[in-house]
């Protein structure tokens, strides 16, 4: 049978021998009956070949290779390729049998004289026997046919059904429970009834899903659907209006036609009003676009992928040739976010475009890969590795991140802003977080800080700014602590820091850090009384008197013993537990927050403490101790700590650690500035928390103070300190002594607690006068100023003006250049005019009186009568000149202008009233709009040396201060008087273009926009300086401004708690607030600040919504787990999970004071 069935007449063709051996390839030798014939021909042609050539290469000593050279090399050939199908058939049955056949017909056939020539002819005669042995098995395929498996083609005439008989078994039979799919007939069954069966009484019950179509109905999507979103989701067409002369005529409509010129369409049966489109005239004809069309790629999509295309090459050429431009790389890794909004640029296929619009990993990856680049060229940018941690963090596990960032520390020691962030990233973990980790990371930080400084380490260098960072680091650990509820901690690091700072030994001065916390080890765990603490004496007194042999220990008077504490922790047994836990939780954080230390004198040991957390040791805070080395730093250490304990010092924490400080809303809480905007007494607290206190979002704190402890903890802290300092900032320890106090008066008069209220105000007079008598402090116009208006406050008015009488005589003829004198006559002034609230002449003249006589040179006289015309005008000369020998000066740089800078804003505040009570408020604005104008050039530009920051520096303060009196003035004025909102709004819209972190600015912006029915330029303005400005204080009020818009609208809605048709709809702010606190949390300052976190869980928890505000509680866990009101507040609102969250704060070890087994044996009591 023939291989090819077109060539199966080859054999009957007449023809040459030769010509049928060419093709006797193309015939099938199975079949063929006369191949074995032909085999042994070929095999004794070879053999007697091979004997041919044993003949002349007979003798074996001398041979001539020149003869058969060629013979053999045939020979060998074919040896070594019958070898190789030697190998691969050695397993056939019948190779012995005719192996021994063929070599005895060979052998007797010829005889070979050689030993060489039997090889030859043995390994010719194997492969002839291999060939002989195909054409047999060939030949004795048809006989069988019942014991092998043939091909169906191959049989002639078959008879019978031929079956394929398959004997090796199957093993998946035994594994699988039934046949493979594959081997099963498929087929198809209609209707669940079986043929020959009774339907009225048998039935089939089928396994499987019914064959039966299921008619699903087919929801309709809304627009606001995932889906129904995508499919909007698609690039615009530009349309433009056709550029036309203007005519005379009226015109009806504006035409609008694409950005190409289209012709017009022709009216047809189709187009009766010629109202279609081309392409929507051949779709109602049933036709499509040409090819043409259809293929014309759309010109904006091309112009705009050419821009993209030309942006990309041009920053590859720039990094290509400025490799070393670490903010080229950055701005080049910013760009892809534009590129992969639209990505048609390097899409590849159709519908790619689409998946790369929504691919954020694939964003990610381009942007490390440049990142990558950038840092092959700058090995050491830490800004480059910084950024590609960042973006890491989508990617890499927790462990890889920390094991990233403990390299980068290693290999960059010396660097705060490294340290912080690394501090920022591992309390920010909460799969890895706990307190004792991150407790201990401060002080290996601020240890290994201490001895870059100190120069240990030598090969990282102390960098610039490394003390003022260091200090930023201590204060950052320390509220850390405070929010963690391990106050005890974080009182006990201010107390070892103000002895090793202020009362440190000559000795011991000159040593490393390291050295000098060594020897301060045995004074801390001495017993001795520390900062606070009564007897406190230092740890240089101490040093002092070991040296001598001790102190001689004197027993106290019974009388000095302090009574037990009676709190009662649990006044109502009947409440829901959560409740008593939460009161009881709070009461034992006001009052539990100093160290615990065994006293002596009662002979008390550490085991006599009922709370051993209570208890600090060495071994908490040693790691952590600095030195400060700097005058201002040492002063804002003590300023701070003031602060952390509740005194309105005015100190504000750098900006690194401020908005992890935030803790509480009383930045909104400016209730008082509404009734007195010029004598505001702003507490300034900037919503940073502080010890003791850890109460309910919204519970105003500002000025209840600590218990009697807590009380007597900082008067000594007050007269342990005062004594360091002289000048200035004695004076502003003083004042913030005084103020401290005076806002207890205040909010005694505002919750009109009578009883306290006098026992408050004797204590803040004798507070006072005991500070007027010290010498040094008897012209200190600071003090002489909060005295008189702490008699001002309670009620004695003439008591008060007699006190600011003599304080302005005491000055004497000082013409403008005294700053605490005019502050002190503008005060006078203020509450002058704030009495009457009347601007008629006869009102205002005690305030003109005393702005008047500050400008003569006289001894200043009480009030007598109306001011004359003439004192009037010269006193505004006088004003005008002041201000512009104040501006001149200020040009030149020099102490000469520091100390002009430092009277200009009291000055003007001055001036500004003046002219507002003897011309009107349009004159105090057009001074105002001058200081603005000519220091706003000085403010803007920034300046490269450290002289000229300072001066800016200064100037920005001074206007500041100026335009808050602004606002005041114009506050004042429209709550006297009419006058329009627009004056006071623009001047609060650019002064917070400059100042956008100032709250008070904020708080008056917010309400005065909270008055307009219109809330879209107020959304606008906050849109913009969001975008622009780094504090956080715009979303805050963003969001506060919100939140009062959506108040009112629920008063308007509701009446008497019934629900009434809306009279503004205002639908959209519960969307429009969420919104606002999504974007927040998403900023670097948000996602780390605990008061916006708070914030917004209220405000879920406030709409009811339970499950989302859980998990914006345990999403707010995972920015911020160390922050302890974050789970009292859950408490609060999801009761039921009591012990869980407890357990949660136990594990992560934050401070449970009242663990739930004692509440139980406390109520069982």
């Amino acid at each position: 049978m023939a291989l090819f069935p077109a060539f199966a007449g080859v054999d009957e063709a007449p023809g040459s021998g030769g010509s049928r051996k060419e093709l006797d390839w193309l015939s099938n030798p199975s079949f063929c009956v006369g191949a074995i014939t032909s085999l042994n021909q070929e095999t004794k042609e070879a053999v007697a070949l091979v004997s041919k050539g044993s003949t002349l290469t007979r003798s074996p000593l001398k041979s001539e290779p020149s003869d058969g050279s060629d013979t053999n090399k045939k020979l060998a050939q074919i040896s070594r390729k019958r070898k190789k199908e030697k190998k691969k058939k050695r397993k056939h049955l019948h190779y012995k049998k005719t192996k021994r056949k063929h070599g005895q017909s060979s052998s007797s056939e010829s005889e070979p004289d050689t030993d060489s020539g039997k090889d030859e002819l043995s390994r010719s005669i194997r492969s002839t026997q291999k060939e002989s042995e195909k054409a047999s098995q060939g030949n004795n395929v048809a006989a069988d046919v019942g014991h092998h498996s043939i091909w169906l083609e191959d049989i002639q005439t078959p008879t019978g059904e031929l079956f394929r008989t398959d004997k090796k078994p199957d093993p998946a039979n035994w594994e699988y429970k039934s046949l493979y799919r594959g081997d099963i007939a498929r087929y198809k069954r209609k209707g669940d009834s079986c043929l020959g069966i009774n339907p009225k009484k048998q039935c089939v019950s089928w396994e499987g899903v019914s064959t039966a179509k299921k008619h699903s109905h087919k929801h309709v999507e809304r627009y606001f659907t995932k889906k129904s979103v995508g499919l909007m989701n698609m690039d615009g067409v530009a349309v433009t209006s056709k550029t036309e002369l203007p005519s005379s005529e009226p015109v009806l409509f504006i035409p609008v036609k694409d950005s190409e010129d289209v012709a017009a369409p022709v009216t047809s049966w189709l187009n009766p009003l010629g109202i279609y489109d081309q392409s929507t005239t051949q779709w109602l004809q049933g036709q499509g676009p040409s090819e043409q069309e259809s293929k014309q790629p759309d010109s904006q999509s091309d112009g705009q992928n050419a821009v993209l295309k030309a942006k990309v090459e041009e920053f590859n050429r720039k990094v290509r040739e400025n490799p070393r431009d670490i903010q080229l790389w950055m701005a080049f890794v910013a760009f892809q976010d534009e590129v992969m909004k639209s990505p048609g640029l390097y899409a590849i296929e159709e519908g790619e475009q689409e998946r790369r619009k929504k691919s954020l990993k694939l964003v990610l990856e381009k942007k490390l890969a440049i990142l990558e680049r950038a840092i092959e060229s700058n090995q050491s940018s830490v800004e480059l590795k910084l950024a590609k941690l960042k973006l890491c963090a989508e990617f890499w596990e927790p462990p890889t991140l920390v094991r990233e960032w403990q390299k980068l520390i290693f290999l960059h020691p010396n660097n705060t802003a490294l340290w912080q962030k690394y501090l920022l990233f591992c309390q920010s973990q909460f799969s890895t977080f706990s307190i004792s980790k991150i407790h201990s990371l401060y002080g290996k930080c601020l240890s290994t800080l201490s001895a870059v400084k100190d120069g240990s380490i030598l090969s990282h260098p102390a960098l610039p700014g490394t003390e003022e960072a260091m200090f930023a680091l201590f204060l950052q650990q320390c509220h850390f602590l405070r929010q963690a509820g391990h106050s005890e901690k974080a009182i006990s690091l201010f107390q070892a820091m103000v002895d090793f700072t202020f009362f440190k030994p000559d000795s011991v001065k000159d040593l490393p850090t390291k050295v000098q916390v060594e020897f301060f080890e045995p004074f801390w765990d001495s017993g001795e009384p520390r900062p606070g603490e009564k007897g406190a004496r230092g740890w240089r007194a101490w040093m002092h008197q070991q040296e001598r042999g001790g102190w001689v220990i004197i027993n106290p008077d019974e009388d000095d013993d302090e009574p037990e504490e009676d709190e009662q922790e649990i006044r109502d047994k009947t409440l829901p537990r959560w409740q008593i836990w939460l009161a009881a939780e709070r009461s034992r954080d006001q009052r539990h927050w100093r160290p615990w230390r065994p006293d002596k004198m009662k002979k008390q040991t550490e085991e006599d403490c009922e709370d051993p957390e209570r208890q600090v040791l060495f071994d908490d805070i040693g790691q952590s101790l600095i030195r400060l080395a700097s005058e201002d730093l040492r002063f804002q250490l003590v300023e701070a700590f003031l602060q952390f304990l509740g005194v309105t010092s005015g100190f504000i924490p750098p900006a690194s650690c401020l908005y992890l400080a935030m803790d509480e809303n009383s930045i909104f809480d400016n209730r008082l500035y509404e009734e007195k905007p010029l004598t505001f007494f702003s507490p300034s607290f900037s919503g940073v928390g502080c010890v003791g206190h850890m109460e309910r979002l919204g519970c105003p704190r500002w000025a209840r103070g600590h218990n009697r402890e807590g009380e007597e903890f900082i008067r000594n802290i007050f007269h342990l300190v005062m004594p360091l300092f002289s000048g200035k900032q004695k004076s502003q320890l003083c004042f913030s002594w005084l103020r401290y106090e005076i806002a207890k008066v205040i909010w005694c008069l505002h919750t009109k607690n009578k009883k306290r209220l006098k026992l408050q105000g004797k204590n803040c007079k004798k507070l006072a006068k005991n500070l007027l008598k010290e010498p040094e402090n008897r012209n200190n116009f600071c003090l002489w100023k909060q005295y008189a208006h702490l008699e001002w406050l309670l009620g004695n008015i003439e008591d008060a003006r007699k006190v600011f009488d003599t304080a302005v005589s005491m000055a004497g003829s000082s013409e403008l250049k005294d700053r605490e004198l005019c502050e002190l006559s503008l005060l006078y002034a203020e509450l002058e005019v704030e009495l009457l609230q009347d601007l008629r002449g006869a009102a205002t003249g005690r305030a003109v009186h005393i702005l008047t006589r500050l400008t003569e040179s006289s001894s200043y006289g009480p009030y007598t009568g109306q001011v004359l015309g003439t004192q009037i005008l010269k006193a505004r000369k006088a004003y005008e000149h002041a201000l512009q020998d104040s501006l001149g000066e200020n040009c030149v740089s020099g102490p000469a202008a520091a100390d002009s800078l430092d009277c200009l804003s009291s000055l003007v505040k001055c001036f500004m009233l003046f002219q507002y009570l003897t011309v009107g408020i349009d004159a105090a604005v057009q001074i105002y709009e001058q200081l603005f104008v000519k220091l706003k050039g000085s403010i803007v530009p920034e300046s490269p040396g450290l002289e000229d920051s300072a001066s800016s520096q200064s100037l920005t303060s001074v206007l500041e201060a100026v335009t808050l009196m602004h606002t005041s003035l114009l506050r004042f004025h429209m709550k006297v008087s009419v006058y329009p909102l627009t004056p006071l709004r623009e001047a609060l819209s650019e002064a917070l273009k400059l100042y956008p972190g100032n709250q008070v600015l904020w708080w008056s912006f917010v309400q005065i926009q909270n008055k307009s029915h219109s809330a879209s330029k107020t959304r606008r303005f906050f849109d913009a300086l969001i975008r622009s400005a780094k504090p956080l204080e715009p979303w805050l009020f963003a969001i506060e401004a919100e939140k009062m818009r959506k108040r009112l609208v629920e008063t308007v809605q509701r009446v008497d708690g019934r629900e009434i048709h809306a009279t503004i709809p205002e639908t959209g702010l519960t969307h429009r607030i969420r919104a606002l606190f999504e974007n927040a949390i998403r900023s670097d300052s948000g996602s780390q600040c605990p008061l916006l976190w708070r914030m917004y869980l209220n405000f879920l928890v406030s709409l009811g919504n339970k499950e989302r505000s859980k998990g914006v509680f345990y999403k707010a866990l995972q920015n911020c787990p160390w922050a302890k009101m974050l789970y009292l507040d859950a408490v609060e609102y999801f009761p039921e999970q009591l012990q869980e969250i407890l357990d949660l704060m136990t594990e992560k070890e934050l401070r449970v004071r009242m663990p739930l087994e004692e509440l139980e044996l406390l109520l069982e009591d």
